[in-house]
Formats: structure tokens, C-alpha cells, sequence
């Protein structure tokens, strides 16, 4: 989407129906539209989803593991780059539930990607 604006100026006397009717001595207006434009790409799906592979790309230092009661421990080891996972929810602020082979944590989603499967249609 883009933004078009339209600079004038006018003075604001009444109101009719909603819309300020212009005057004589000089305020400066701005009208903002949205509309859309062709040049513009169309917006891809988000490619993190409930369900989505993921791989780690960097080990956090410290991990909350996704229990009703969570437990914020340093990261020995436990979570690694390359382990592979998949998203069971979406918190507020980029945060992630993701479940791995050791167990279901919180991740942030800088320490993570969506892992891209290659599907074979050799039938």
C-alpha cells in the first residue's frame, strides 16, 4: 500500500456532514489516502506458522523451557545450531514456542529460521 498526500491551504469555518468547510484566512491541511499501486510487489504469506519447520541458527544463552510453570536455565549445550524443531505457538513480541528433541521452549525468533523442505514429485 502507499500513501499519497495533498498539501493546501485553507481555513476550517464549519463543519458539515463530517467535513470542515474552508474559509478565507490560511491553515495548512493534509489529506492522507491509502491505495494501492501496481509497481508495488504483492505481500508474501509470513513464513513462520503454527506447525513450521524451523532450525536453530544461534544458541541463546539462556532458555525458558514452555510449561505452565517455565524454568529459565543458562543454555548448556542443551539447545544447538543445526538442531531442527517445529512451532507449536506464537507468543507476543517475536516470541516462539518451539518443540525440539529435548523438550518444548520459548525462543526468540533472531535465534532460529524457517527450514525450507524440499519436496520430491518423483512418483
Amino acid at each position: 500500500m502507499a500513501l499519497s498526500f495533498a498539501s493546501s491551504s485553507i481555513s476550517l469555518s464549519k463543519m458539515q456532514s463530517g467535513v470542515w468547510n474552508s474559509g478565507s484566512s490560511c491553515v495548512p491541511r493534509v489529506t492522507v489516502r491509502c491505495c494501492e499501486t501496481a509497481k508495488e510487489p504483492p505481500r508474501e504469506k509470513p513464513k513462520l506458522q503454527v506447525g513450521s519447520p524451523i532450525i536453530i541458527v544461534e544458541a541463546p544463552k539462556v532458555i525458558k523451557t514452555a510449561a505452565s510453570m517455565p524454568c529459565l536455565r543458562a543454555n548448556a549445550g542443551l539447545v544447538k545450531p543445526g538442531d531442527v524443531g517445529r512451532i507449536v505457538s506464537r507468543k507476543p513480541k517475536d516470541l516462539w514456542a518451539v518443540r525440539l528433541s529435548i523438550g518444548t521452549y520459548l525462543l526468540d525468533g533472531k535465534y532460529f529460521k524457517a527450514l525450507e523442505l524440499e519436496e520430491d514429485a518423483s512418483d
